[in-house]
């Protein structure tokens, strides 16, 4: 009956075994599931909505190709939208059903503009380079990228921005083909193989011991010799009964043991350690967050991330070297704007002049210690940074602002300037979560943002006399005492060389820039504003000059040797400060500063 049993066991075991190499082997689904994209209408651009992104669970592998050059990045679906909201396009999205569906998008006409975009034709861009992706990817006739995008990213496909969108894009995602069953079935079926092996050895066993005493033989006959059988040819001895058994007899039994050792060998290592052959039981479910802290419909995101912020300062700090060393105020402009633009504009000008003239400082890139984004779906965009580390003050680390116009134009540096030792940044949002931008004439703070830099200059001409003193702390302000310093100085300069035929005086009021100001924690903000130094030589009387023999910059700018009414030289400073809100007990600190020479003229 062991025997039975046995067998039964080796049968059980040969089907689950066999169960579990087909789950893995010919039943097993593909690893992969595609969706195949299609490009409508020629257009130059194909936007690829998340929602069919993340039509399947998993990582992304997107694949474009195409006869000629090959673009593809990705972005936020309101940035990628906006990007393309005023040329035609095809958008491929996800219908009501949950089919991937392919729409050709025209241009909402504005019906001010109307007459004159009939007759225009659509705007041709490079979609390469915008500041708006937060990577993009570029080839020639193809392209395959692997992608792990949310719902709320989206991907455009061109061209390069004139030519028709490559046409054959496809979307694959990994396919569940896991077999959780083959796993269990490997175990068993090698239980079983175990279960027939010592049941076929107890089989054995107990059939031997089961053959009970045996009768006393007949006594031994006489020896005799072997009869040989004649076999019909000579020299053969096949007759000879041997009294020892055959080998063949022997290894016959070995197969019926070395099967099962085998199959049991097989079974464990098909089933491995592999998650996938095993059931994975449901986890407890990830706690969500609450409606009532976070309120998605309301909170606009961050306009850049920080590896997005990276990038694009350094694109900029990469333009303003190659406008520094070609001394190119128009490649200056693509990437500088503001008080930036024009204080390096003024330095092109005297190092066109004046040879020794020391160029601009590069503009810095690391290390990125602060990112403070607008949190903002619209245009214009701001964002500020922190470039250096704050405990080091050689160099001392620079406080920037950037701005971006419109989608199709890139961020321009507007503000720079240098840190002052030992200063303490108020508490800033989370790169992101992102910071709101303070209106400029905000009530909110102790001073308008639009008025700061007037009543920092009122500061600066009228000292502690000033109606704006109380307001503003002086203890941690550096830059004050540097300017009356100055001023004074080359006071005492003047006043011993040309205080008879002529005086020097000194004023300052705000700069032609707009402030930037971008909230903080404590319900402030950091403003950034424009302030103006004016220094006036005039001559005391009629038959008096002021010449500029000791001073080339300022002849190199006016481009005249003296003149009989005087001169006006500007100096632009870049100011950042902190201002407080409303009821707080706090001052306005000033957090860093960079002066310039920017303009001179002569008095008419």
């Amino acid at each position: 009956m062991r025997f039975v049993w046995a067998v039964a066991a080796f049968i059980v075991a040969a089907v689950m075994i066999g169960a579990g190499i087909a789950q893995r082997t010919v039943f097993q689904g593909p690893s992969t599931q595609s969706a195949q994209l299609v490009a409508a209408d020629d257009t130059a651009y194909t936007v690829v909505d998340g929602a069919v992104l993340a039509l399947h669970p998993g990582t992304q592998t997107l694949d474009v190709a195409g006869s000629g050059p090959v673009f593809a990045a990705y972005g936020r679906t309101g940035d990628v939208s906006a990007w393309v909201a005023d040329v035609p396009h095809t958008e491929v999205s996800v219908d009501d059903q949950g089919a991937v569906v392919s729409t050709l998008v025209e241009p909402e006409d504005d019906p001010e503009d109307a007459q004159t975009q009939d007759a225009a034709a659509p705007p041709a861009r490079d979609p390469a380079g915008s500041d708006l992706w937060l990577q993009e990817y570029s080839s020639d006739g193809r392209t395959t990228i692997p992608l792990q995008l949310p719902a709320n990213m989206s991907v455009i496909v061109a061209s390069d921005g004139t030519a028709p969108a490559p046409e054959t894009i496809s979307v694959t995602w990994p396919a569940d083909n896991s077999t959780p069953w083959a796993g269990p079935l490997f175990v068993l079926g090698g239980l079983f193989l175990v279960g027939g092996v010592v049941l076929y050895i107890l089989g054995i066993r107990h059939a031997r011991r089961s053959r009970g005493p045996r009768r006393k033989g007949p006594p031994p006959l006489p020896p005799t010799e072997p009869i040989a059988i004649a076999s019909g040819e000579p020299g053969e001895d096949k007759g000879v009964i041997a009294a020892t058994p055959s080998r063949r007899s022997l290894s016959g039994r070995r197969p019926l043991v070395a099967i099962p050792v085998v199959l049991a060998a097989s079974a464990v290592a098909l089933s491995g350690c592999s998650a996938d052959v095993w059931p994975q039981f449901a986890s407890s479910p990830t706690p969500t967050v609450s409606a009532s802290v976070v309120d998605a419909e309301n909170q606009q995101a961050p306009v850049v991330t920080e590896a997005q912020a990276s990038e694009i300062l350094t694109r900029i700090s990469q333009t303003a070297a190659e406008a520094d060393a070609a001394g190119s105020g128009d490649l200056a402009a693509t990437r500088l704007d503001g008080a930036v633009l024009a204080e390096r504009k003024t330095n092109y000008a005297l190092r066109a002049d004046i040879s020794d003239y020391p160029a601009p400082a590069a503009i810095p890139t690391t290390p990125l210690s602060i990112v403070l984004p607008q949190a903002y779906n619209g245009w214009p965009r701001t964002v500020m940074m922190v470039v250096g580390d704050e405990d080091d003050t050689d160099p001392a680390p620079t406080i920037m602002m950037m701005t971006q116009q419109d989608p199709w134009s890139p961020y321009k540096l507007t503000y720079s300037a240098g840190i002052e030792a030992a200063t303490q940044m108020p508490e800033l949002a989370p790169i992101y979560v992102g910071a709101k931008q303070v209106r400029p004439d905000s009530s909110f703070l102790l001073l308008p943002p639009d008025q700061l830099a007037a009543a920092y200059s009122d500061l600066l001409n009228n000292g502690a006399n000033s109606a704006y003193a109380a307001l503003f702390d002086e203890q941690s302000d550096q830059f004050r005492g540097l300017v009356a310093a100055d001023r004074q100085k080359r006071l005492d300069e003047f006043n011993a060389t040309g205080a008879s035929t002529g005086t020097l005086s000194f004023s300052s009021q705000a700069g032609g820039q707009d402030p930037l100001a971008l909230a903080t924690l404590e319900s402030g903000a950091i403003v950034a504003v424009n302030v103006d130094e004016i220094d006036t030589v005039k001559p005391t009387n009629a038959d008096a000059v002021i010449k500029l023999d000791s001073n080339p910059t300022v002849k190199a700018l006016v481009d005249v040797d003296q003149s009989q009414t005087g001169f006006t030289t500007t100096f632009s400073d870049q100011l950042f400060f902190y201002v407080p809100g409303q009821g707080s007990s706090e001052k306005i600190q000033l957090l860093g500063y960079s002066s310039n020479l920017l303009d001179a003229k002569v008095i008419q």
